[in-house]
């Protein structure tokens, strides 16, 4: 039997009170284990957060939290773009309680069924290149790396990256 036969996994809305202090929480907490990432990436999830719990259009925006046994595990947002038909897949987290039960790619197609169901033509999404799980979760949906550019933040030099996903492709292959 697999760890998921013993285990509870449920995707669901992030609108319980918690969630979203959670996200903010597990990033900054879990990018600084894995990385050495500091305070200002906590303080970037911390801003899309308030934003997003600030003025969402729930027609157009949502945030599922992932819970094993109960216990937040991971998360995933979708917001409007800077153009009407374009969202952004923002802030996808899986701790390490909850890796290895295929959450991300669950939070993912998640976020995409909702973005098609409010008529977005596009998805786009910004990234580093050390999150390469998070990377080949994005190119199973059919993702496109669009750009590149090195960048000095959380500390670290890294390589930021801009990935796009037009939805009139067929993006159900994960």
């Amino acid at each position: 039997m697999s760890r998921q036969d013993h285990e509870r996994v449920v995707v669901r809305r992030a609108d319980r009170p918690g969630d979203l202090g959670w996200v903010v929480m597990a990033h900054g907490e879990n990018y600084h284990r894995q990385f050495g990432w500091d305070t200002d990436f906590e303080a970037l999830v911390a801003k899309i957060v308030a934003d997003y719990g600030v003025k969402h259009d729930p027609a157009r925006e949502a945030a599922w939290i992932a819970e094993l046994d109960g216990r937040r595990v991971g998360c995933v947002f979708l917001v409007g773009g800077d153009q009407p038909r374009v969202a952004k897949l923002r802030i996808l987290l899986v701790t390490p309680e909850g890796r290895g039960l295929r959450l991300g790619t669950r939070l993912v197609a998640e976020c995409l069924a909702f973005a098609r169901e409010a008529g977005y033509g596009q998805v786009t999404l910004w990234t580093n290149d050390v999150l390469e799980s998070a990377r080949r979760i994005y190119q199973s949906f059919g993702f496109v790396l669009v750009d590149e550019e090195r960048h000095h933040s959380f500390g670290h030099d890294l390589v930021g990256q801009n990935w796009t996903l037009d939805m009139h492709v067929d993006s159900e292959r994960a």
